[in-house]
């Protein structure tokens, strides 16, 4: 992994930042707060960038790229959308990681190192920040919750299919 220094809240990087689309809620300040608690992070194919059982403050929002998640070995899908969230899962509960996300290519993140919170945003800030950065986290979960449950829901009609065609035999 390649990992740049804390990134500065300049004028061209907080534009970038607005080209995020989990990002976009955020106003000027709340992104010159980000950035400052960010780095960027480029990754090998192979290169795990999220491993299973670990502990670390980071978010990710993937940048450019193509990630595969695994959970005790098994890979069970894929990322690759510009702005997608990992590893909001155990900071909202405190757990360690439940997915190991692995590089399939050459990958970009925004590393965003999220106990820095505490020191660089101003108390008068802080609650709104949060308050923005959990929506980005709800708004994450529930349209991955919507996606399983449909994904869920055809595999249940796939089953009933096939136990009505074991069923005729």
């Amino acid at each position: 992994m390649k990992e740049s220094r804390y990134l500065s809240a300049n004028r061209d990087n907080i534009e970038k930042l607005m080209a995020i689309p989990p990002l976009r809620p955020f106003n000027t300040d709340q992104l010159s707060t980000i950035l400052r608690q960010s780095k960027i992070r480029q990754y090998e194919s192979g290169e795990n960038i999220i491993e299973e059982g670990e502990t670390d403050p980071w978010l990710y929002f993937l940048l450019s790229g193509k990630v595969e998640l695994r959970k005790k070995g098994t890979p069970f899908g894929q990322m690759e959308g510009v702005g997608e969230v990992m590893g909001e899962m155990s900071l909202i509960d405190g757990t360690e990681r439940s997915t190991t996300i692995r590089s399939m290519g050459d990958t970009t993140c925004l590393a965003m190192d999220t106990s820095a919170s505490n020191s660089v945003v101003e108390d008068s800030e802080k609650k709104e920040y949060f308050l923005l950065l959990y929506r980005v986290f709800l708004k994450t979960m529930s349209s991955r919750l919507r996606t399983r449950t449909e994904e869920i829901a055809a595999l249940r009609r796939e089953n009933a299919q096939l136990r009505a065609l074991i069923q005729k035999q």
